[in-house]
Order: C-alpha cells, then sequence, then structure tokens
C-alpha cells in the first residue's frame, strides 16, 4: 500500500541580495510504499536534504505536492502543521538533537507529553521501546552520561514511541563510529523488519546498502534507483558505489 507520495516537486530560492534564483529541485516524482526502507542518497548540493525537509513539512515545494496517506501536506494549515508531524512522523537525526537538561527517559516521552498521552500509556510506550533497543539501563541518565551510540540509540526510541507513519532519517550514522554505526543499522533493520517505514538520507554507501531501495538525486532530479531485492549488503554496497561514480562522471547508468 502507497503510504508517501511526492508529485512534481520543484523547489525555487531567492537570494537574498540581487534576486537571484536558484533551483533546488526541478521535477521530482516517487512513491513510497508502507515497510519499506528507502535511502536518498546524491553529492552535497543535489538537493536531498531539501526533499527531506519538504517531505517533512518543514518547508513548502514552490510546486507539486507530497501526500501522506492520502492527506496533502500542503493543504494543511501552519497552526496544525505541528501537531500532524508530531503525530505521523518520527525524526532521527545526525547530531541526535537531544536537550541536555532532560534525563534520557523525558527526551523519550517528549512528543508524547506534547501530544498530551496519559501518564498509563507513556509508561507502557516507553517500556516497549525501551525493552526493544535495549535501554532499560540508561533511562535516568542525562545525554551527556551516555555514548553517542546511547544517544542516538535514544533519539531514535524518541522516533519511534509515537507510532509514527513514517521515520525520516538525516543521515543518521554521521556523527557515529564504525561499531556504533553498524549497531545502528541493524536496529533500523531490526525496525524496518518489525513494521515501520524508514525514509533516510544519507551520503554513506554503507547506510545505504541495508536499505531496500536507494534514489540517486542529481542536480535537483531523481537521477536512478536501485532495489535490493535478494542482494547481500556487500552486493548492494558495490552496486550503490557504481552508481556514484557514474553520477559523478555525469553518465547514465544502465
Amino acid at each position: 500500500m502507497e503510504l508517501l507520495e511526492a508529485k512534481n516537486i520543484k523547489k525555487i530560492y531567492t537570494t537574498r541580495f540581487g534576486g537571484n534564483q536558484v533551483q533546488a529541485l526541478k521535477n521530482v516524482s516517487f512513491s513510497v510504499e508502507e515497510n519499506e526502507y528507502v535511502a536518498i542518497m546524491g553529492e552535497s548540493g543535489s538537493g536531498k536534504t531539501t526533499l527531506l525537509n519538504i517531505l517533512a513539512s518543514l518547508d513548502k515545494p514552490t510546486s507539486g505536492e507530497v501526500v501522506l496517506r492520502g492527506k496533502k501536506l500542503n493543504a494543511i494549515s501552519e497552526k496544525e502543521i505541528s501537531a500532524f508531524r508530531r503525530e505521523h512522523l518520527g525524526f532521527v537525526f545526525q547530531d541526535f538533537n537531544l536537550l541536555d537538561t532532560f534525563s534520557v527517559k523525558d527526551n523519550i516521552l517528549l512528543p508524547l507529553v506534547l501530544s498530551k498521552k496519559s501518564i498509563n500509556e507513556m509508561e507502557e510506550r516507553l517500556k516497549a521501546v525501551a525493552s526493544a533497543l535495549n535501554i532499560q539501563d540508561i533511562l535516568n541518565k542525562m545525554p551527556y552520561e551516555i555514548s553517542g551510540g546511547q544517544r542516538q540509540r535514544v533519539a531514535v526510541a524518541r522516533a519511534i514511541i509515537i507510532k509514527p507513519d513514517l521515520v525520516l532519517a538525516d543521515e543518521p550514522t554521521g556523527a557515529l563510529d564504525s561499531r556504533n554505526t553498524d549497531e545502528l543499522l541493524n536496529l533500523l533493520n531490526q525496525i524496518n523488519e518489525a513494521g515501520q517505514t524508514i525514509l533516510m538520507v544519507t551520503h554513506s554507501t554503507k547506510a545505504a546498502s541495508h536499505a531496500k531501495r536507494v534514489l540517486f538525486i542529481k542536480d535537483g532530479e531523481v537521477f536512478h534507483q536501485l532495489y535490493k531485492g535478494d542482494l547481500t549488503n556487500a552486493q548492494m554496497y558495490q552496486k550503490i558505489s557504481d552508481v556514484l561514480t557514474l553520477l559523478a562522471k555525469g553518465e547514465q547508468y544502465e
């Protein structure tokens, strides 16, 4: 079942001085099925971060539309958009975005507090998520008292505790060492296998090789896509590398 659809997304920025226009996205169209795990790749300046911000309803397209579970995001009022994001989208960021003055537990529960869930429901969800991510023993610690890998697990817990339609991950392995990167990628695989739809923007070929499908963005357009199918992570890694090489050379992939 189709969960997310991007239709003919264009984004043009006008510079503050001189009024010059920069086209970040030209004509991007794709869809994401429920329970998919999709990675978006591209060089710096290719438009992938702009695309993620539009999909997250943090920015609006110049033209085109984004539809999430049948709801047109550009039809949601500014007054309602924050609540919509909180209820339907989970976010995992490169720099974790945890509040240092909140405990791990309070960081995870924050979206539920803002959604005014009952204490009993919050405790039940916290128990399930903490167990699934193996972070029960750090719930009462502060973010600065735990490792980078643990902080990213906390960020993932905060993203999935709301039971979102879609988790959006922005360079989730960017601040992690190789061991913690492996742990996080395995964790994302487990979450996806449990039924969570994930859309990840990444520079990392290793991270993208864990996804079931990879979209390549170049010059504001979808350049190519790869389906993982029965490929191993190593085989997918090589295919992604081949596409990135051709993309850098400006060639088409057959």
